[in-house]
């Protein structure tokens, strides 16, 4: 047996491993990330990393329908939309370096042996392409930026695909200094309504397979519908080799949010800075800011319905950040905000008045290709003629531009290039750039991007400044060519990018509110700080609703 001494790369951080087992979806991101901000409000400076088994080298390819949205980072990376929840949750950026697939894995070592690397070695799953795991897990926690690295590791226990970073794992464990690392096992509890009980032996399966592959769980996460009895516990925390303080009951919550609060009741933070040895953290978790959101969010005195238009309506992942966006912005408002998802496909000239009847804004939703556009088109020209609140994004803001060009301009034909290749106005046309392209991912227009507000519009005083940073992720822009016809209309360019001259915003002068961006502003919304554009878009709600009483 080798010795157990620590990896070549010093670690300056703890790390906690979270595996998932039974199911999949039983909430491995919001346990990291309610784990996270415990630590944070100790003091602590956390930061979580997502590790998906699939062979993508990241979801920017990916249907929504296949795995929820695409969440994009500052720097420019297509990752899961975990890493939203993380952001939401700590008030954090992160980064590529925060989400790593088997794909990108695999990627880089084929690419090294392509290059001699390895001088002549037969490349293997161990140790070469578990080394570079085990590289990317230790990175985050190298540089002295963090005291904890949370990685969440995809996928179940049992899974082929996950066999890989769970062996990294149960290296890294053993290279690893005592009491630098932990494993957290998140499981579930099923409940039989035929026998009246909750039953403990999945999770003894899964906790078995763990052990099976070489890792001890030193905390057991159990979901549950129904209080796990004290007896259960002991149950499980015998044939789970737990201690039994360390088996942790994970309750279905009303909020994603409320979360944190009942893994702080069930002291999960103690548990793990006891078993990291952390010092230097307070005493107990500063929360008052986190409690006075969720005090707002569950005790409205208003009430709007929103209508999200969009082509992927069927799966809520998929609008992931823009729900929760609308959640963070009725919280700030003290209004609870009711989202009525429409499919665009089923919004046409004749129906729209119906499918949009009682809402007091519509928010278009952003996407690729023409499946839908039309019905989007449709439910923006209603909403300019009938006063409705508005907001676009990204293609929203397309959409947007070709129905007032079609209905205001009276540019006949009109449209985005995406959608008709032969138009006779291309108001909506691909950037420059990105018209010699061929490869899909991860070559759009990605990440943050500078934004100067026209002083006085309705988006810069949303903002309260001139000057922001949004992220991005598109290829095609507003044509500049038609840029003074729709000023001279009405619709005026209220945001550009300062370096290049594209529009970043639109909205119309004579409206309550109908503003549009070709970013995605729902990526840098977060409990701490709401974002100021779904800020202002729920309160003209709120106006236009009082205005229909």
């Amino acid at each position: 047996m080798p010795d157990r001494t620590p990896t070549s790369a010093a670690a300056t951080a703890k790390y906690i491993f979270v595996t998932g087992g039974v199911t999949s979806s039983l909430g491995k991101g919001i346990i990291s990330a309610s784990l996270a901000k415990l630590l944070q409000a100790r003091g602590f400076r956390v930061t979580i990393q997502k590790f998906d088994p699939y062979i993508n080298i990241d979801p920017g390819t990916l249907n929504p329908y296949e795995h929820g949205e695409c969440f994009v980072t500052d720097d420019g990376a297509e990752t899961d939309l975990d890493l939203g929840h993380y952001e939401r949750f700590l008030n954090t950026a992160t980064s590529q370096a925060n989400n790593v697939t088997t794909g990108r894995i695999y990627n880089h070592v084929i690419r090294k042996e392509r290059e001699g690397a390895y001088l002549g070695k037969t490349v293997q799953v161990v140790p070469h392409i578990t080394d570079e795991i085990k590289r990317r897990m230790l990175l985050l926690g190298q540089g002295g930026e963090f005291d904890v690295v949370i990685t969440e590791i995809g996928g179940c226990i049992g899974d082929i695909e996950s066999l890989p970073f769970v062996e990294a794992v149960r290296q890294l464990r053993w290279e690893l200094p005592p009491n630098d690392s932990l494993v957290i096992h998140l499981t579930l509890l099923p409940y039989l309504a035929a026998a009246g009980e909750l039953k403990t032996k999945p999770t003894q399966h899964s906790v078995r397979d763990l052990r099976e592959a070489g890792l001890q769980p030193d905390i057991l996460v159990c979901r549950s519908e129904h209080p796990i009895p004290m007896e259960m516990r002991k149950k499980i925390a015998l044939f789970c080799n737990v201690k039994i303080n360390s088996v942790i009951e994970s309750l279905d919550a009303d909020s994603i949010y409320s979360v944190p609060l009942l893994m702080l009741k069930e002291q999960l933070d103690d548990r793990v800075i006891k078993k990291l040895k952390l010092t230097g953290g307070s005493p107990s978790p500063d929360l008052e800011a986190w409690k006075d959101f969720l005090g707002r969010l569950k005790n409205p005195t208003e009430e709007v319905t929103i209508a999200l238009v969009g082509k992927y309506v069927e799966l809520p992942d998929a609008y992931k950040s823009i729900n929760e966006s609308f959640i963070h912005a009725g919280a700030q408002n003290e209004c609870k905000v009711t989202v009525r998802s429409i499919q665009s496909e089923h919004i046409n000239v004749d129906n729209v008045a119906q499918l949009l009847h009682g809402v007091d804004g519509v928010l278009v939703a952003p996407g690729f290709g023409e499946r839908g556009f039309e019905g989007k088109v449709a439910a923006i020209k209603y909403v300019r003629e009938k006063g409705i609140p508005f907001f676009g994004i990204c293609l929203g803001m397309q959409c947007a531009v070709v129905e007032f060009a079609r209905n205001v301009l009276k540019l006949e034909g009109a449209s985005s290039t995406e959608m008709d290749a032969q138009t006779p106005h291309p108001v909506i046309n691909m950037m420059e750039e990105q018209k010699a392209i061929t490869q899909k991912g991860g070559t759009m227009r990605l990440g943050s991007y500078n934004c100067e507000l026209r002083k006085g519009s309705k988006a810069a005083k949303a903002y309260g400044r001139n000057h922001v940073s949004e992220r991005h992720r598109h290829r095609y822009e507003l044509n500049n060519d038609y840029l003074g016809q729709f000023e001279e209309a009405g619709l005026i360019a209220s945001g550009l990018n300062p370096d290049t001259g594209l529009v970043e915003v639109i909205e119309l002068r004579d409206h309550p509110w109908f503003v549009a961006g070709q970013f995605h502003p729902e990526l840098k919304s977060t409990v701490q700080n709401p974002h100021p554009l779904f800020v202002r878009f729920v309160r003209a709600a709120i106006q236009h609703h009082k205005n229909e009483i």
